[in-house]
């Protein structure tokens, strides 16, 4: 009797260590940047995907445990790329990454990153739902790197009071869109009309036209109104099209000649900027599909009633009506253990789920990355994210993939501060342009 209850607690023992060597522990590391309260779902839509991957795991017999580590607290976006990059170099970089489409290039050529799709099915459920403009965003060099995590796009906005007090009837106003789509009404029309604003004391004088304050992807918006392109489809070149860009830096020299846009107005504060545009204090501005939510807690509580927006106007008949979204993606870190990069594309993959990106999109007033988000109850009963949908991403383009596109913007922007604080001529600022690029992008640009 002694030897058989030896022997069953044997067997018993020997069980229990073939459950325990069955069970699989993984640890999920996700960083966010340029992530606040609003954007938790770059994190919780992991955290949710690693319930479900552990359900399908428990149902085929397999026991796999996964803890997500999530971080957003980064001071801004100069500490969260420090970060990654000083963690890739040390090799302690997180599992997954929720960042910019232009780290895909520089990150993937240091070897930062993994392709995603040497884990996942790009062909499948839910992947090959999502909008292919994006996917290709998310990609590099023929190879998709990364799976978007959000669209978003920078429309151009519109006071209605003012517009209003200038002549305009409310059905002029809500044809704005339509205008702007096609041509009729262009940024020289925003300029006549913002001068109107000011001149007729609707406005102060500063506030008719009023940009974003810093550098941004907004602005290559503007060089596209005049007919300009960022980088040719043929050669994967970078483009600098001198006479696009002079116009476009004239744009901003008229706005200050005219009294409209400040000398001054690079620099000014962004909390002061976002209080003044949400109450009506500017004619016309610019900025992210993300400034529907912020105008809200500025004390703009009727959007609608106040705001309209549209594309970007075109400059001329050179340009046309444009928007850049600038989606966020997930990527694949680096791992020594293949099996973390392997789980980590499987949560990516489940977290682009349409419901659970419709609970980033429409907490965080961002855009849907998939076709079948418009099915969404969440996302379709949101007034605003289907018609920015609507109005903006079938226009929008992206700013490239490419190693040398930071410089690029840069100096683009330099050129444009040096014109629009008088420091330089237009003509004067293009041509400082011209010879940094030359020297900085070589023959990674082509000059026309």
């Amino acid at each position: 009797m002694a030897n058989l209850t030896r022997t069953t607690a044997l067997i018993g023992a020997l069980a229990g260590l073939a459950t325990t060597a069955m069970a699989e522990d993984v640890t999920i590391t996700v960083w966010a940047g340029g992530s606040n309260d609003s954007d938790s779902y770059r994190i919780e839509a992991i955290e949710i995907a690693a319930d479900i991957l552990e359900r399908e795991a428990a149902i085929m017999g397999d026991e796999l445990n996964i803890t997500v580590e999530g971080r957003r607290d980064f001071t801004g976006w100069d500490e969260f790329k420090q970060g990654i990059t000083l963690g890739a170099e040390a090799g302690t970089a997180p599992s997954i990454v929720v960042t910019s489409h232009l780290d895909i290039a520089p990150w993937s050529q240091a070897g930062y990153i993994v392709p995603v799709e040497d884990y996942v099915d790009l062909d499948s459920w839910p992947l090959n739902n999502i909008y292919p403009n994006l996917m290709e965003i998310a990609s590099y060099a023929g190879t998709q790197w990364g799976i978007p995590q959000d669209a978003e796009s920078r429309p151009f906005f519109f006071w209605r009071e003012t517009l209003e007090a200038i002549g305009y009837s409310e059905d002029q106003i809500d044809a704005l869109p339509d205008m702007v789509a096609s041509g009729e009404y262009t940024l020289q029309n925003v300029l006549e009309d913002a001068t109107k604003a000011v001149e007729m004391g609707v406005v102060e004088e500063g506030y008719g036209f009023y940009p974003r304050v810093s550098n941004g992807p907004d602005y290559a918006q503007f060089y596209q109104s005049f007919g300009g392109v960022l980088m040719d489809p043929d050669t994967g070149k970078l483009v600098l099209d001198k006479t696009a860009m002079t116009e476009f830096y004239q744009f901003f020299v008229d706005a200050v000649a005219a009294g409209v846009t400040r000398q001054n107005h690079i620099g000014t504060d962004w909390n002061q900027w976002y209080t003044e545009v949400a109450n009506g204090r500017a004619a016309f501005w610019h900025g992210g599909t993300w400034h529907f939510g912020r105008y809200a807690t500025e004390g703009n509580d009727d959007f609608w009633g106040t705001i309209q927006f549209s594309l970007i106007p075109a400059g001329n008949d050179a340009g046309r009506a444009n928007t850049i979204t600038h989606p966020l993606v997930y990527l694949v870190m680096d791992q020594e253990d293949d099996r973390v990069e392997e789980i980590a594309a499987q949560l990516i993959a489940i977290a682009s789920e349409p419901r659970l990106n419709s609970l980033h999109a429409i907490q965080s007033n961002h855009l849907a990355v998939a076709q079948a988000q418009s099915d969404i109850d969440l996302y379709r009963g949101d007034r605003w994210a289907s018609e920015a949908t609507e109005v903006l991403l079938a226009s929008a383009t992206s700013q490239p993939n490419h190693l040398q596109y930071g410089a690029f913007s840069e100096a683009m922007f330099r050129g444009l501060e040096a014109a629009w604080s008088g420091v330089q001529t237009p003509e004067e600022a293009v041509a400082e342009v011209e010879a940094q690029m030359r020297a900085t992008l070589g023959d990674d640009l082509i000059v026309r």
